[in-house]
């Protein structure tokens, strides 16, 4: 019998889906739609947007945030559910900040103090994970309503997301103009494509922070799920999780993920007060040329039989498995407790802008900063 919470959240879903509007698209058994989601604090109208290929998998985006809310896939049985933890409404949304399903920038995870220095000149951040500035700022990428565009062909659906920022916006220099295009194709992959360009040199490091339960997003914890990494290597940080420099070697600690194994096997031996209880580390992936996509990971969920397998141009990865979630927020009723998701958050290493060694993050004038991760969906029998 389905939990009361899940058939809540279920609800919420479906009552979205039966509000479709007119705009409406479908070629060679792929379709795209959008309908109103719901609206911001400050009367704004946010819609969903629904990607659905050949084989039924369909992806549920918002124009706030460029959110996943929602991406729906079989499993062995052939049973649907949605794997990407969600909120119900819009005002959640900027209110509470787990970051679930959104688009992240201008930078990505951490930069120590707010601030760095560039071409001669320092820059001041908003502080928002003390003593640390997080994600893009107070108002970053999550927070904005992108322009939105959808289509659809006999190969998948598409929906393509627009934002500039504005030159000082959260104190970054530079007017940054993004594009970020969702590609759900009849591969059953869901692909995400960056590019930016700015008129000044700034930091940029792009990401999506979807929280992850393949078992279903209101199932319970992801200690069973599966992991492999294809990461040998992993920073270190200090106690506020800003990298130390250095790069090392996972073998032969909890962070070993080269051989598959189940998330909540080590996670206890994970002792730094700073992580709280479980992983939040940044893992640099095996070698391979700049831009060239190459395997991520691969999780696989025990009991369901989904797989989701993740390809990157990115030299690195965040896994987060949920340390800070607490059971105070929810999805009607269902309460997202420690550990019950995890982020696999693929990106350039952290407070780059304040380390020379490691790979760059500025985007000058005239370039295009790319950025492509694939996740593919799979079940194992």
């Amino acid at each position: 019998m389905m939990k009361k919470s899940t058939l809540l959240c279920a609800l919420v879903g479906l009552a979205v889906t039966l509000s479709v509007a007119s705009a409406f698209a479908a070629t060679g058994g792929t379709k795209v739609s959008s309908a109103k989601f719901g609206e911001t604090i400050d009367g704004r109208t946010v819609h969903v947007y629904t990607l659905v290929n050949a084989n039924g998998l369909s992806a549920k985006i918002l124009d706030f945030g460029g959110v996943l809310y929602e991406m729906n896939v079989p499993d062995k049985d052939g049973v649907f559910a949605n794997i990407s933890c969600n909120y119900p409404t819009v005002p959640e949304y900027e209110t509470i900040r787990p970051y679930f399903g959104s688009l992240i920038g201008r930078y990505g995870n951490r930069i120590a103090n707010g601030k760095f220095t560039l071409e001669g000149k320092e820059y001041t951040l908003p502080i928002n994970n003390d003593p640390n500035a997080l994600h893009g700022g107070l108002k970053g990428f999550d927070q904005k309503i992108w322009a939105a565009s959808q289509s659809a062909d006999a190969d998948g659906a598409y929906l393509t997301l627009k934002y500039t920022a504005a030159d000082g916006e959260e104190g970054y220099p530079g007017k940054l103009d993004v594009t970020v295009v969702y590609s759900l194709k009849n591969d059953n992959s869901l692909t995400i494509d960056y590019t930016a360009t700015t008129d000044k040199a700034t930091p940029v490091n792009l990401t999506n922070h979807t929280f992850w339960n393949l078992g279903g997003a209101y199932s319970g914890t992801i200690y069973d799920t599966v992991l492999l990494m294809n990461a040998p290597k992993y920073l270190p940080t200090d106690d506020s999780l800003i990298p130390t420099g250095e790069v090392a070697s996972v073998e032969g600690t909890p962070l070993d993920f080269t051989t598959a194994k189940p998330i909540g096997q080590d996670i206890k031996k994970v002792s730094e007060p700073q992580f709280n209880g479980g992983y939040d580390h940044c893992f640099v992936l095996a070698d391979k040329a700049e831009g060239e996509l190459g395997l991520c990971a691969i999780a696989t969920d025990p009991n369901s039989g989904r797989v989701m397998k993740i390809e990157t141009t990115e030299p690195a990865v965040q896994f987060y498995s949920g340390n800070f979630l607490d059971g105070t927020t929810s999805c009607n009723g269902y309460k997202y407790e420690k550990h019950s998701a995890f982020c696999l958050e693929t990106q350039h290493y952290p407070d780059s802008p304040n380390k020379p060694d490691f790979p760059n993050t500025i985007l000058e004038p005239g370039k295009t900063y790319r950025h492509t991760t694939v996740h593919t969906f799979s079940v194992e029998k």
